[in-house]
């Protein structure tokens, strides 16, 4: 779902993450018609950097517990 949002409105992917500060920059790339393309580009990366933190942290809580 957030992968979709990510295409439609990149800045609001930024604010499901708990990134409002990047989702605002993200806005203001994304107002620009020539900005959409990088800031759909940017949304997609951290969603897949904020992915694999939660993996990170599923592992390390396991392995402590």
């Amino acid at each position: 779902m957030r992968l979709i949002i990510a295409f439609l409105l990149p800045w609001l992917t930024f604010f499901t993450i708990g990134r409002p500060f990047s989702g605002l920059v993200c806005l203001i790339l994304q107002i620009t018609l020539i900005g959409w393309i990088p800031a759909t580009i940017w949304a997609v990366y951290a969603l897949s950097q904020y992915r694999t933190d939660q993996k990170i942290e599923e592992a390390l809580r396991e392995r402590q517990g």
